[in-house]
This record gives structure tokens, C-alpha cells and sequence, in this order.
């Protein structure tokens, strides 16, 4: 049976983790194994639910739990099932945008490189991507368009962030990923040698005259191929360019300099995935 609590009051403790706690807070880098993360709205929380994430507790308005919160609610089992009215719960930053639904979840451990990685052969990797709305929008183009898995570096914004999970509807949940660039394998260098270990290719998506277009047919022929995209406006770092075994350009018409990282991995994607 659903353990079912009433909120009547927003500064209720029960709603700090939804309400009042920040991001870095909610991932607990001292004590990774108690993170947590928020995910919002029906649709992606049985996207969370379906990949075998563990909830926490849930919060929603009350007029839901016995219709489009019913059946998530019979799959976590006794965890607190936290309902408010509309008017409490319309305090909460965002909360007309998540269908009357949030979900506390544990975040896991991470993965290694090489579980991510296998039986890949087409990974993105995010040079300090901080916007969690780009980091977001590449999860979503990344699940579309055929990359198998996902790799940041630890200055990129962390995939389960709230926006990057909305964002992305959900699809962070389906993609492997996890970070490169830690101490056992600092980036650019020695983490893309362990890429090229795992027989990966390197293309760094970058406006540089020295570069094949996106469209070279000798793309499609690499068999494993890790795609390089930098941070929105300084692009990629030299030193990972020139560590590249490739540097791949998106032409350009009408003047315009660059697109957004967002839009631009969604053209490499499509452009270089597995057809």
C-alpha cells in the first residue's frame, strides 16, 4: 500500500530535497553514495524507473495520486509518497511544467570508461559543456540519432542535473555515460589514449581550415569513432584538437561563425553515426 503523507505546509521539511535543496547539495560529492538527484513528470520518471533507478520518495498534487501518478506510485513500493495541494505545490520553481510529479532518486555509482564504452561504436565527448540545458539537448540528439554512449569531462554540467534531465526527457537514463578526465586518466591526454586503447578513433568537431568536412565518406568508414565537442563559445581546447586523429568542420553559410553546441551535435550525430 502507497505511504501516503499530506503536505499542507511549503516549508514543511519533507519538501527540502524538492524545494530548498541546491544541486551540489542534492549530488553530495563527499558522500557520493548518498546523492540524490530530482527527476520531473510522469514521462520521465518510468524512463528513470525503467533503467533501474531507485526511488527515494515522490511529491505530488493530490488530485493525481489516484490517476496519471498511480501506476509509478504501485511501482516504488513503500517509499513516501508526499501529496499536496496545487496551491502549495505551485511555490515550488517550475512546478506547473513537471504534470503534477516529482521523484527523489539515487544517484548511482558511476561507471568506468571501459563499461560505457563496450560494444560502442559511436560515443559522444563533452569538453566543459556547462550549460546543463546543452548538456540536456545533446542527451536527447545523442538517444535520437544513434551514439551508444556518452562521456563529459569533470567540468561539464552533470547529466542529472534537474534541467538537464528535463531537458533531455528522460533519455540521460538511456545512454551509458560517465565521466573522463579524472585522476586515473587526466584530459586530453592520457584519457584519449585510453580511447584509442579501446580502439576508438578521435574527430573533434571544430571551425578549423585544417579539417575535413563532416561530410568526407572516410568518417562513415571508421568503425569506432568518439565525437569531440567543446563549451559553447570557446569551442574545443587547442591541445585536444591537436591530439585528435581528426578535425571535423561543419560548413558555415551567411556569415554565420558557429552554431550552438546543442545544434551542432545534432548534425554531427546524424551526419556521423552508424547508417
Amino acid at each position: 500500500m502507497a505511504n501516503i503523507i499530506e503536505i499542507t505546509d511549503f516549508n514543511a521539511p519533507e519538501l527540502d530535497v524538492y524545494a530548498r535543496l541546491t544541486e551540489v547539495q542534492l549530488l553530495n560529492r563527499e558522500h557520493p553514495e548518498n546523492g540524490i538527484f530530482i527527476a520531473e513528470s510522469p514521462k520521465v520518471i518510468e524512463r528513470a524507473l525503467d533503467a533501474g533507478y531507485e526511488p527515494v520518495s515522490i511529491l505530488v498534487e493530490r488530485k493525481h495520486i489516484e490517476t496519471q501518478a498511480r501506476d509509478i506510485i504501485a511501482r516504488c513500493g513503500d517509499i513516501p509518497v508526499f501529496a499536496a495541494e496545487f496551491d502549495v505545490l505551485t511555490q515550488l520553481t517550475g512546478f506547473k511544467l513537471t504534470r503534477g510529479m516529482l521523484c527523489a532518486m539515487q544517484r548511482p555509482m558511476l561507471k568506468t570508461i571501459e563499461e560505457v564504452c563496450s560494444g560502442a561504436r559511436r560515443i559522444a565527448i563533452l569538453e566543459n559543456v556547462m550549460n546543463p540545458t546543452n548538456v540536456g539537448a545533446i542527451f536527447r540528439s545523442a538517444a535520437a540519432l544513434g551514439m551508444d554512449a556518452v562521456l563529459l569531462t569533470p567540468a561539464s554540467s552533470n547529466p542529472l542535473y534537474r534541467r538537464a534531465i528535463r531537458v533531455s526527457m528522460g533519455t540521460v537514463f538511456q545512454i551509458p555515460w560517465t565521466f573522463i578526465g579524472s585522476e586515473d586518466a587526466e584530459w586530453p591526454q592520457p584519457a584519449i589514449g585510453r580511447l584509442r586503447e579501446l580502439g576508438f578513433k578521435t574527430a573533434a568537431m571544430a571551425l578549423s581550415e585544417d579539417s575535413v568536412s563532416i561530410k568526407d565518406p572516410c568518417l562513415n568508414d571508421i568503425d569506432k569513432l568518439a565525437i569531440i565537442m567543446g563549451t559553447e563559445g570557446e569551442g574545443l581546447a587547442s591541445c585536444t584538437i591537436s591530439d585528435c586523429d581528426y578535425t571535423v568542420k561543419i560548413p558555415m553559410y551567411h556569415g554565420v561563425d558557429s552554431l550552438n553546441v546543442a545544434a551542432a551535435s545534432a548534425v554531427a550525430f546524424y551526419q556521423l553515426g552508424i547508417n
